[in-house]
C-alpha cells in the first residue's frame, strides 16, 4: 500500500495559508501571503529540493493547488525535474473540470473513497503540496500517513489552518528533524497509533 505524504510549510500558530505569494490565496482577505520568503536560505532550499524529488511519488492535489501548480511549473519545470511527467492527482468536486496539464487525473463525487482506492493500489507514494481543504478531508478519514513541516517562527493569526476541521485525535512519531539557521524547524512525522491518556503522577 502506498502512501501519503502532506508536505507543508506553517507557522507556529498553525497557518498553511499563502505560503508562495501575496496572490496565491486571498480568501477571507488573508494578507500576508507569501510569509515563507524572508527565511529562506541555502539550507532551506537544499531541504526542498530533497523533498520535490519524484523518484518513487505522485501529486496528489486539490483544485486550487492545481490551478495554481499548472500556471507556473509546466514553464518551469527545469526547477522541479519531472513535474510535468509525473501523474498529478487532482481532488475536485466539479467533474466536469479541465485539466490541460499533461499527466494530469481528476478524482471527482467521493474523493475519500476514491484516494482510498488509488492507497491500496500499489503505486507509488501520494505528495499532497498546500492544498488546506483537501487535507481536510485526508485527516478526517485518517488517510495521511506522514506529514512532513516546515515549521516558521512567525504567527499570523487569521488564516486556513492545517489541523482544522478535519482534525481527528490520534498519535504522531517523529522520524526526522533539523533546524535552518534562520530557525526554521524542519520535523517530519508518521503516523503512530491511537491518543492514550493517564494521570500525571499516577
Amino acid at each position: 500500500m502506498r502512501k501519503i505524504i502532506v508536505v507543508l510549510f506553517i507557522t507556529l500558530d498553525g497557518v498553511i495559508q499563502a505560503p508562495g505569494g501575496p496572490e496565491e490565496d486571498t480568501t477571507e482577505g488573508f494578507k500576508y501571503g507569501g510569509w515563507v520568503g524572508p527565511y529562506m536560505d541555502e539550507f532551506s532550499g537544499k531541504v526542498m529540493r530533497q523533498q520535490m524529488s519524484l523518484e518513487r511519488s505522485e501529486l496528489l492535489l486539490g483544485r486550487k493547488t492545481y490551478e495554481i501548480f499548472a500556471g507556473y511549473w509546466p514553464h518551469h519545470s527545469v526547477d522541479w525535474p519531472g513535474i510535468n511527467e509525473v501523474k498529478k492527482y487532482v481532488a475536485s468536486h466539479d467533474s466536469s473540470l479541465k485539466l490541460d496539464w499533461e499527466n494530469s487525473v481528476l478524482l471527482s463525487g467521493n474523493v475519500a473513497e476514491k484516494v482510498k482506492k488509488l492507497k491500496s493500489d500499489g503505486g507509488p507514494n501520494l505528495h499532497v503540496w498546500g492544498s488546506c481543504n483537501l487535507i481536510q478531508t485526508l485527516l478526517k478519514h485518517d488517510l495521511v500517513d506522514e506529514l512532513w513541516l516546515k515549521i516558521f517562527p512567525i504567527t499570523l493569526g487569521p488564516g486556513k489552518r492545517l489541523f482544522a476541521e478535519g482534525t481527528i485525535p490520534a498519535t504522531l512519531k517523529l522520524i526526522d528533524s533539523t533546524i535552518t539557521p534562520l530557525g526554521v524547524i524542519v520535523a517530519n512525522y508518521k503516523r503512530s497509533g491511537e491518543v492514550k491518556t493517564m494521570s500525571l503522577g499516577a
